[in-house]
């Protein structure tokens, strides 16, 4: 039997299964592969495919019946194709027991690592035991796609997200035999219910105010209500785009980002101490209170030559650094800056590697979709509420 290579940390799957913490992802993915095989089945039994005149035709098609299959991740609704004279039976059932939990993992490593036309392969044969053609893998790879594009694209109108994180970062496509760069658009969220949740996903061609303006209106047109606040770093297209498109909402400037651009000013040598004096800033419990040790700090060093630089960026962006200390106190840790989101980044950034080169855009969709759903599943039954 075909032995699978696993990307994933086996032992988080493994628990996943065994905890039943999988979502309906999973279990659409393993019916949609299960529902194609047996149809593919039916069809070379009878040796002629759906409407098709055929001399070698045993029988005739005749409809389907609902089937329960108990997985270890629960129950599942089977649409099991029959004939006429009712002879046919599919070999999923007998078959499955013997690799249910193999194929479990296998579904979530395909899932979350891009479905890619190996990955397909090996599932089957791993369920079936051989070999299936290039033309079914196609088939059922596109038959898997709308599950992400539905999550994509899935109305924000149930509830209000009053604190919203935006980032990009670029992969490597090919396009018309050439190997280019493509920002991906990511959005996050925490919601009424103080949750993390990421609510938006676009692959375009460069960072830009048009981009992120576009993507600010796919996410508006999906009901997304202006938030309180977002939180990204300083691009001034993005900047641009928030004040274009969300009437009353303010941003917030990474201060990670932020405090990183006023130590690159700084000396190399004997900053320790001005570090820790600008870090008490970012460290208060309200605007007044920043504001208080920002002039302390300038009336500290504004006369040191080499430390006026920092202090002139850190006059520029103050203000757009402390608006999290606008909202409620439990909330400031959160909001001070995008690490949550780059956290997020990372983990794509750690699935994607492995395949460096995405051969096309939904390709790199579905990958990056995955992975954001099975990252939003985790949240929901993993984390307790901010």
């Amino acid at each position: 039997m075909t032995q699978l290579n696993f990307n994933l940390d086996i032992e988080i799957l493994k628990d996943s299964v065994l905890n039943s913490n999988l979502e309906a992802v999973v279990k659409s993915t393993i019916v949609l592969v299960l529902n194609e095989y047996m149809e593919k089945e039916r069809d070379d039994y009878l040796q002629a495919a759906a409407y098709e005149r055929s001399i070698e035709r045993i029988d005739y098609r005749n409809g389907y019946y609902e089937r329960e299959l108990l997985l270890s991740i629960g129950r599942v609704q089977l649409r099991v194709p029959r004939t006429r004279e009712g002879h046919f039976s599919p070999s999923v059932f007998e078959k499955f027991s013997r690799v249910d939990q193999a194929f479990v993992l296998s579904m979530l490593e395909m899932v979350v690592n891009g479905i890619s036309t190996r990955k397909v392969t090996n599932v089957v044969q791993q369920l079936c035991g051989e070999n299936v053609s290039k033309s079914f893998v196609s088939s059922l790879t596109g038959k898997l796609d709308p599950i992400v594009n539905e999550w994509a694209n899935r109305p924000l109108n149930t509830m209000y997200y009053p604190y919203v994180y935006a980032d990009a970062m670029y992969i490597k496509v090919r396009e018309h035999n050439k190997v280019i760069s493509k920002a991906v658009y990511i959005a996050t969220a925490i919601n009424e219910n103080k949750r993390r949740e990421v609510i938006g996903l676009k692959i375009d061609h460069v960072e830009s105010f048009e981009a992120w303006q576009g993507f600010f209106q796919h996410l508006k047109g999906r009901a997304l209500q202006s938030p309180k606040l977002i939180i990204s770093d300083a691009h001034e297209g993005l900047k641009k785009a928030i004040q274009r498109e969300f009437i009353g909402t303010s941003w917030q400037r990474c201060t990670v980002h932020f405090k990183r651009n006023i130590i690159e000013r700084l000396p190399k040598k004997e900053s320790k101490q001005i570090i820790a004096d600008m870090r008490r800033i970012f460290n208060s419990i309200s605007v007044e209170e920043a504001r208080q040790y920002k002039e302390q700090f300038v009336d500290k060093y504004e006369e040191e030559a080499k430390v006026q630089k920092a202090i002139e960026i850190l006059e520029d962006g103050f203000e757009d650094a402390i608006q999290f200390l606008n909202q409620p106190s439990r909330y400031h840790r959160y909001l001070a800056s995008t690490n949550s989101l780059e956290r997020l980044n990372q983990e794509v950034r750690r699935r994607e590697r492995v395949i460096r080169i995405f051969p096309n855009n939904q390709s790199a969709f579905r990958l990056i979709g995955a992975i954001l759903m099975d990252y939003e599943n985790r949240e929901r039954s993993g984390k307790k509420s901010l």
